[in-house]
């Protein structure tokens, strides 16, 4: 028996100065809602569905957390790469889709490019 891969789809979602440091866009391709964040000036995406309980994980804010600390005191970070799912607050890192609260849980995760010095390419 044959085992194939199935074939990856390309997208050319928006143009480089089109989605700035800090802005996501929500795009539906083939049935599947992905967002695709600027972080920084690198690209990333998501799979726009909250493995917790099947939110619009994509819509959510994007924020920091808090971060983990020995003193008795409230240490803010990771601005900006933090996606917190709007029904139940559910934090997950943009860059790699892993849920704060539990690395082992993912979002699906899209590789997205540059390409043509400035085309965000969509690879689903």
């Amino acid at each position: 028996m044959k085992v194939g891969l199935k074939a990856m789809k390309t997208y050319v979602i928006c143009k480089t100065i089109d989605l700035p440091p800090g802005e996501r866009k929500i795009v539906e391709l083939d049935g599947k809602s992905v967002g695709v964040f600027n972080v920084e000036g690198e690209f990333y995406a998501l799979l726009n569905y909250c493995p917790h309980a099947g939110g619009a994980l994509c819509r959510g804010p994007v924020t920091g957390t808090a971060l983990p600390t020995n003193e008795f005191k409230y240490v803010y970070g990771r601005a900006g790469r933090v996606l917190r799912c709007a029904w139940h607050g559910w934090e997950f890192d943009i860059p790699t889709g892993e849920a704060l609260v539990d690395p082992k849980i993912k979002a699906k995760k899209y590789r997205v490019t540059v390409e043509n010095g400035d085309d965000v390419v969509l690879h689903v």
